[in-house]
């Protein structure tokens, strides 16, 4: 690069890590709105929100779902509580509407092009430059932040996690069905999400101000307008002081969320422990890390992980096992043991993709899949889990 250094305005603006000397933690998940009488989703959202007057839920793309967020939280018992509260309210207020929930990746059977989008700026802007690939994401997911003491620490974060983005997407696919079809994969959202060009995994960074510098370089460029416009599956969230996890399909029920939320904090926290003192981090090729979150998309659980870079391989379920032992003991301090061994039972009884291709294969009716996934929020108990105890 020959020419001098030039300075955009936007170039000028600091992008700052606030650290979190604590591994907090946040959550956020997206809430599809039922119409209890066809199953259908419900383009409700703008009234329902109205009626929570919460500024922690709020609108997404579609007028069919919200998004709960929790405050900050220190631990999974708050995470727990605060969820727990916000949702008996938006479940009251949908009550009152005639309206059911569920949180999975995808609803059954919706077709997106029969749904309108929130009136917002920023969705309006966000469709008419990427088109296609927008309208159609009629998704949802949760999402996982946890603290970390500087942004050195959240790209070397990023980039270990990224080996375990398999293992959350595993744990938390329910989304088998696209449009009225089997899709025969477990996570179809996580192939729609990668249609975005700034979607999908992250690329590998050196350092914090290599991020910067990347940031600068699409904000500059226009490719984006904000920070919140990169979905990477993990990304440094500099305002918030995090690494958010991001390539969970929704989850059905507050006992697995607090699970999956147990292990990002547990895996956090225990890399931070190895990078503070100096030891090495996972890291595995790219091509390797796409492979490997191909297979948990299309298998979930049931995939035959790449461990290394030899090519062995583990099923992804034992190796989920081998690190729930590895994190005991920072499950234990942190104070999440019982939350973190819920993952167990995530495998035992099988994540929601296996329960609504059950729900379907005994009543041949994708809407009786979406009665029993109400019902499951509803209650807070898996169907399957449920089923085995009558």
């Amino acid at each position: 690069m020959l020419d001098p250094p030039r300075r955009a305005e936007e170039d000028t603006r600091p992008i700052v890590f606030e650290p979190s000397p604590k591994p907090t933690v946040g959550v956020e998940l997206e809430l599809s709105l039922i119409d209890p009488e066809t199953r259908r989703l419900s383009p409700s959202a703008p009234a329902l929100l109205a009626d929570v007057g919460d500024p922690r839920v709020k609108p997404e793309l579609f007028q069919t779902i919200v998004e709960v967020n929790t405050g900050v939280c220190k631990d999974i018992g708050e995470v727990r509580a605060d969820l727990a509260g916000r949702l008996e309210r938006v479940q009251a207020a949908a009550a009152k509407r005639g309206l059911g929930l569920l949180c999975t990746g995808t609803h059954p059977f919706a077709s997106w092009r029969d749904l309108p989008i929130t009136d917002d700026e920023r969705y309006t802007r966000l469709v008419e430059t990427m088109q296609w690939p927008a309208r159609r994401l009629l998704i949802c997911g949760v999402h996982v932040h946890v603290g970390l003491p500087s942004g050195e620490h959240a790209v070397a974060i990023t980039n270990a996690m990224a080996c375990f983005i398999p293992h959350f997407l595993a744990l938390s696919a329910s989304s088998p069905f696209w449009g009225g079809r089997d899709t025969g994969l477990a996570s179809s959202r996580s192939k729609v999400f990668e249609g975005l060009p700034t979607a999908g995994l992250p690329p590998r960074i050196t350092n914090w101000a290599e991020f910067v510098a990347l940031m600068r370089t699409l904000l500059g460029a226009g490719t984006i307008t904000s920070i919140r416009e990169f979905w990477w599956d993990i990304r440094p969230h500099p305002g918030f002081g995090t690494v958010e996890l991001r390539m969970c399909d929704g989850i059905n029920t507050l006992d697995e969320i607090c699970a999956v939320a147990a292990l990002a904090q547990c895996f956090v926290s225990y890399f931070v422990d190895l990078y503070d003192h100096g030891e090495p981090l996972p890291l595995l090729k790219r091509w390797t890390l796409a492979e490997n979150k191909w297979r948990a998309s299309r298998w979930a659980e049931q995939a035959m992980l790449i461990r290394n870079e030899h090519g062995e391989v583990v099923p992804l379920a034992e190796h989920v096992e081998e690190w729930l032992d590895h994190l005991r003991p920072t499950a234990a301090r942190l104070g999440c043991e019982d939350d973190l061994g819920a993952v167990r039972r995530i495998l035992e009884h099988g994540p929601s993709y296996q329960r609504q291709r059950a729900r379907y294969a005994e009543t041949g009716s994708l809407e009786a899949v979406v009665d029993t996934l109400v019902e499951e929020l509803q209650e807070d108990r898996p169907w399957r889990a449920a089923s085995n105890q009558r």
